[in-house]
């Protein structure tokens, strides 16, 4: 249980990770549209929500599928079930809302890095 707990940890790190490598990536790509939208008055706040969205949206998708696949597999995988009931809704909801809550700093992070730039250093550098 020890062991297959690490991997889990693992696991997680490694979707929080991708999901601020994918955000970076998306945020870097848009630092010029953002920079402009800054320029031309747009909140930082209403930006980061937007950004947020974006990055949050496949997440959310992913952590749907993932629940409607876990309850598909889930009576093949019974024999290795220990104390959980087969269809028990805590265990589900607890994994989905662990995977969306550690992707939700992974995504923050890119997103309020950009709304910080200052507009004339982006759009004079790109």
């Amino acid at each position: 249980a020890g062991l297959l707990s690490a991997f889990a940890l693992l696991a997680l790190g490694l979707a929080a990770v991708g999901v601020y490598g994918l955000s970076s990536f998306v945020v870097n790509r848009r630092l010029r549209e953002i920079g402009i939208r800054m320029a031309l008055g747009a909140e930082p706040r209403s930006l980061r929500r937007m950004l947020l969205k974006e990055a949050m949206a496949p997440v959310l998708v992913g952590a749907a599928l993932g629940l409607l696949l876990a309850l598909a597999v889930s009576p093949v995988l019974e024999d290795f079930l220990y104390e959980v009931e087969l269809g028990d809704p805590l265990t589900y909801l607890a994994s989905a809302t662990l995977l969306v809550l550690a992707a939700l700093p992974a995504a923050w992070v890119p997103a309020t890095w950009a709304t910080r730039a200052d507009p004339g250093e982006v759009l004079r550098r790109r």
